[in-house]
């Protein structure tokens, strides 16, 4: 009592962040890199390692063979409802992100709380970016769920009557965002860092927007933009880090030293980099399991180990069906190649030399997910980590690969078939694949070739909902009775999937205006 006086306990705030906080470059600088931390998530969440299996199984090219749960409701779709955990998880981190967006964009135009010190031009830069982001999100949003709320301006108060707005309403804001973005982020080359977003990026999520939005002039415009551009090229030459050895240009992308920009990836328009954090603090936000959910489980083969050419230890908690495998590829098509999908298995464990450097024989082996076709693309061994919980490869996010597929569908859209076929001989000439017509050009066709470029790349499910084709595509090559046991088949799918439920809670909580259902659940 005697020790000191009546204001010790007194609290003098020396730092804080609030969107008050947000006014100087560091600030902003800060709240921007902040969106990227919240963004990677979706590439690098753990805590349900099923997660990234839900983007894949129940739609046209994967069987779960090792579901850890999250997933399956999303294959047997008679379980997914307005109470799923996925569907949940997407929504709050949309919102999340476009909240940080909001305060941002709302602080960087207020005169009296930003600084004298940031030029005009600063300012558009900083609100572009963010609006970039706000923009990305609504198209997750509105591709998954429809109409949805619209917020535009930070919430300081609790907000309890949110309603959806038409999805007319949601396509012009982030029409309105990614038209700001183009014209004001800066080029590729210019950015403050290599990993940030550049104009050509808005433009690319610009041109998909179009394309659902059924524009495809407008889209085509923007494809073209980045094509034309003069800063990408496809890889057409082996490069990097293992240009010595054998392998092939398209396998070169997906090499852990070669996927950036400045590694020597022409073909990079987003690259999202992360370090192993348990060497670069603060690295990764999570332990991504992009290894473990497409590689093989071949460790548990006796004989076999995890090592680098095998691309470390995956789990297979998805495996390519049998159309990808068996079908989907022509002959000689560089994609399909020994460096790009593994197909072919020999025991490497020396501790078993009755079996050493003998081809593992199929007909003995569980094909499903031990000793299963998988793509290399996820490929990284650390010998500090043979367990490999953690796959911390750069992400590719954009690539000019699929700039090539957004024109040719939006030339398609226009009936401009011929156009189109053109756009996909650009990647079927650098994969040394048969070149195409234009007799052969329909939407079909489109999405079998997004399969042969952006297998385990695209976000597949997403892909299938914006253009209308899940029920088709998954019915066509995933049926009932084309998938071997104990794969779990596709059950309970129609068109209430073609958008996913309103999170049952974000109703409930909504106690001032009515949150509607979307139909079916």
């Amino acid at each position: 009592m005697t020790a000191c006086g009546p204001h010790f306990l007194d609290e003098t705030v020396r730092s804080n962040y609030s969107p008050e906080t947000l006014t100087d470059q560091l600030g902003f600088e800060s709240s921007l890199i902040g969106l990227y931390n919240k963004y990677s998530f979706w590439w690098t969440r753990s805590d349900r390692q099923g997660w990234l299996a839900v983007w894949q199984d129940g739609t046209d090219i994967t069987w779960p063979t090792q579901p850890q749960g999250e997933e399956t409701p999303f294959y047997q779709y008679n379980l997914l409802n307005s109470t799923n955990s996925a569907a949940y998880w997407v929504w709050t981190w949309a919102y999340n992100i476009i909240e940080n967006a909001n305060s941002i964009i709302e602080n960087v135009n207020n005169p009296d709380l930003v600084s004298a010190d940031l030029t005009a031009e600063q300012k558009l830069a900083i609100e572009a970016e963010a609006r970039f982001f706000r923009a990305y999100m609504y198209d997750h949003l509105a591709t998954l769920y429809g109409d949805v709320p619209l917020v535009t301006e930070r919430i300081t108060t609790p907000k309890l009557d949110f309603v959806r707005a038409p999805i007319a309403d949601v396509n012009k804001q982030i029409e309105e965002d990614l038209l700001f973005a183009v014209a004001n982020l800066p080029d590729v080359d210019k950015t403050v860092e290599e990993a940030r977003v550049n104009n050509m990026v808005a433009s690319q999520l610009l041109a998909k927007v179009y394309l659902r939005m059924n524009e495809p002039a407008k889209s085509e415009e923007q494809s073209l933009r980045v094509i034309n551009s003069g800063k990408y090229q496809l890889v057409n030459a082996r490069y990097g880090v293992k240009a010595d050895q054998p392998g092939d240009p398209f396998a070169d992308m997906f090499i852990m030293g070669n996927q950036r920009r400045s590694q020597g990836n022409t073909e990079g328009i987003w690259v999202l980099e992360q370090e192993n954090p348990n060497t670069v603090r603060g690295g990764s936000t999570d332990n991504p399991q992009t290894r473990r959910v497409w590689q093989a489980a071949y460790h548990n083969v006796v004989g076999m180990i995890p090592c680098d050419s095998l691309g470390g230890r995956g789990l297979a908690r998805v495996r390519l069906n049998n159309w990808v495998i068996h079908d989907l590829y022509d002959a000689g098509d560089m994609r399909n190649s020994k460096y790009n999908i593994k197909k072919d298995f020999w025991y490497n464990d020396p501790d078993h030399p009755e079996l050493y450097g003998k081809k593992v024989p199929l007909n003995t082996s569980d094909t499903l997910y031990y000793v299963c076709p998988y793509t290399m693309k996820w490929a990284q061994f650390d010998p500090h980590d043979i367990f490999g919980y953690g796959d911390w490869k750069d992400f590719i996010i954009m690539r000019l690969g699929e700039t090539y597929l957004l024109l040719a569908e939006a030339r398609f859209m226009q009936g401009n078939n011929s156009g189109a076929a053109d756009a996909i001989n650009a990647l079927r000439t650098r994969a040394n694949a048969p070149q195409v017509t234009a007799s052969q050009i329909n939407l079909d066709f489109i999405l079998d070739e997004r399969v042969r470029e952006l297998v385990a790349e695209e976000n597949r499910r997403m892909e299938l909902m914006r253009t209308g084709t899940l029920i088709e595509r998954a019915n066509k090559h995933n049926a009932p009775g084309t998938a071997p046991t104990p794969v779990m088949e596709i059950q309970g799918l129609s068109k209430t999937n073609l958008l996913f439920p309103i999170p049952n809670g974000e109703i409930q909580l909504n106690t001032g205006a009515n949150l509607t259902q979307n139909p079916g659940y």
